[in-house]
């Protein structure tokens, strides 16, 4: 089965790739010519998986779906949220940090989050799912929600995964999402929990 999921992103791409196996073929936005920025300008995740998804599937006449993902901490109030991707650029004005700059967005956290004690956190992926009904321009969405709970580190620890991954500690590990490498991290982490649940969707097991 041939399904397009609205990135470009690598790191995203060879997580669910991993996840969903062979029976589906995942595209990207590059491997169907889709080159626009789709501003993610949703005032939830919800909202900019789903503004991604219509878009590619009502523009390309495909099957489609797309993720977001926030990083809600409990002492800053569930920042960054909906605007964990660009973080630290929001703070900037002469565009010298950039939307996904990584070390910069875990650089602000660290820093606003300081010495508290209280480092309870949890990432949440919301995937949403565009298919076209009877090659018409009727469409249905579908929404699938994964979540993980844990801590934010004090300091960056491991090499792999992207994003928060390298402060962020999983519940019931020793370990950062950088660490644990992506073996433990596809079968845990809240994209694996939402991916699941649109693989079983598309194989209609739900």
């Amino acid at each position: 089965m041939k399904i397009v999921f609205a990135t470009n992103n690598q790191h995203k791409l060879e997580e669910v790739r991993h996840i969903l196996g062979d029976e589906f073929e995942v595209l990207s936005l590059e491997d169907i010519g889709c080159h626009e920025d789709i501003p993610e300008k949703g005032i939830t995740i919800e909202d900019n998986a789903v503004r991604k998804a219509y878009y590619v599937a009502m523009k390309y006449e495909v099957d489609c779906f797309a993720d977001d993902t926030g990083l809600e901490v409990e002492a800053l109030g569930g920042e960054p949220g909906v605007y964990s991707a660009r973080y630290a650029a929001m703070d900037c004005t002469d565009g010298t940090v950039k939307a996904h700059d990584s070390e910069a967005n875990m650089d602000k956290l660290l820093r606003k989050l300081g010495d508290n004690d209280n480092r309870r956190a949890l990432f949440c992926t919301v995937i949403a799912l565009v298919r076209l009904i009877g090659g018409t321009y009727a469409y249905s969405i579908r929404y699938f929600h994964g979540i993980v709970k844990g801590e934010i580190t004090r300091q960056r620890s491991g090499s792999q995964g992207f994003g928060y991954d390298p402060i962020f500690r999983p519940d019931g590990y020793d370990k950062t999402f950088a660490e644990l490498g992506d073996e433990v991290k596809n079968k845990i982490s809240h994209r694996a929990k939402a991916v699941q649940k649109l693989a079983n969707c598309l194989k209609g097991i739900d």
